[in-house]
């Protein structure tokens, strides 16, 4: 499978960030910070994948003559709901979006409520007269599948086989190891702390390898889980919140957030690790969306919990991992109420605590193929994406 992109500019072989502003140069420090910069459109890391994973891109230049069913491409830092992509591409390139010579390709990693972008770019499509087919929209929310013009992809599991890479994975030893649960948040978010408070209290974390590295307030508009609905937990929380920030290494931020750096403890002396996801409800999507947070575990051998949007488990099994029904209780990925969810979850997570270093030799062969998956080139997965992108208009 290929597909064809056209760009303003190519650099050292990188497509040049559509639109920005920002001045950088491939393989510098300043390639990776365009993000940071109006509008936000930041280095394809489609590109970056499909040359890893040895996948052929064809890039034209925009003075070119293109064949069909070509596509600008607009790699996303975060969706603006406040700016006119359309109007930021230039008349030239409108024109063809018009004459259907050429369709804008968004490729974008996270996983914001993909209904409300498309309502944001159809409207900016007819402000500007083009037809509503100009644009493919990829998201890494899985509401995106359900959505014509969009198409779903799991940025994220490349994202951190890419960053990761030289570091090997962690061998699943047989030793015993020292600690139940790895349970790690580098920053605040009121779901998070509502969370945690509630393991902390439980007992859940006394035997664990577990931070919290902000501290903050509870703010019920950003927090799916009612709070009320367990007795003292407000209370409690703040508490807790007042006690942060909880370190359990001594890394700095700038270090916890950089995928290539591992703390190999958090893998090896531990048997499973709660997964704090990025988010709980997707942006109220009824989506799934999973980041490298859900990948660690995986690729460094551990059983694993999500604490995430309903459907996390599933979407594993429908890429291929397994997640270990035979030994833990994942019932809860099932729930769509988010209290709820959340109740089951701990419930979950308290009976694997009883014998847990047995219910890990049991599931061992399990961990061994989800670490085999993910080391594995992804080539199939992206012939999948590219394939959908040429029929998805």
């Amino acid at each position: 499978m290929e597909l064809n992109l056209v760009a303003d500019t190519v650099a050292k072989g990188r497509i040049y960030p559509a639109l920005a502003q920002h001045q950088g140069r491939p393989y510098t420090p300043s390639w990776r910070e365009f993000g940071a910069h109006y509008p936000y459109t930041i280095p394809l890391r489609l590109q970056e994948y499909c040359d890893h994973h040895k996948v052929k891109l064809n890039i034209y230049n925009i003075n070119e003559q293109l064949p069909p069913n070509t596509f600008y491409s607009v790699g996303l830092g975060f969706f603006d709901f406040g700016i006119d992509y359309f109007e930021l591409i230039g008349p030239e390139i409108r024109k063809k979006l018009q004459r259907a010579e050429l369709h804008v390709l968004f490729y974008y990693h996270e996983g914001d409520n993909p209904f409300h972008i498309k309502d944001r770019l159809d409207d900016l499509a007819c402000n500007h007269l083009l037809p509503p087919d100009c644009y493919v929209f990829v998201s890494a929310n899985t509401a995106a599948r359900s959505i014509p013009g969009f198409v779903y992809f799991n940025d994220f599991e490349l994202w951190y086989w890419q960053r990761n890479e030289h570091v090997p994975a962690i061998k699943i030893h047989a030793e015993p190891r020292e600690r139940d649960f790895t349970v790690l948040n580098r920053l605040h978010k009121s779901w998070r702390a509502t969370a945690m408070t509630d393991l902390h209290r439980r007992g859940l974390l006394s035997n664990s390898h577990w931070s919290y590295c902000e501290t903050g307030s509870i703010v019920d508009a950003d927090n799916p889980i009612q709070i009320d609905a367990f007795e003292n937990l407000r209370e409690d929380a703040i508490k807790f919140l007042a006690g942060a920030p909880y370190v359990s290494d001594e890394l700095s931020m700038e270090q916890r957030n950089n995928h290539s750096i591992q703390e190999p403890k958090y893998f090896m002396n531990a048997y499973c690790n709660i997964v704090m996801e990025t988010h709980f409800d997707a942006d109220g999507s009824a989506g799934t969306f999973l980041t490298e947070k859900t990948f660690k575990p995986i690729k460094h051998g551990q059983l694993f919990f999500i604490a995430g949007p309903a459907g996390s488990l599933q979407l594993l099994r429908d890429m291929g991992y397994r997640v270990f029904d035979n030994v833990l209780d994942n019932t809860y990925d099932r729930i769509s109420d988010h209290t709820e969810r959340w109740q089951r979850l701990c419930i979950a997570v308290e009976q694997a605590q009883y014998r847990l270093n047995d219910r890990f030799d049991v599931a061992r062969a399990d961990i061994q193929h989800n670490q085999r998956l993910f080391l594995e080139l992804k080539t199939a997965r992206l012939n999948i994406l590219l394939e959908q992108i040429n029929e998805s208009y």
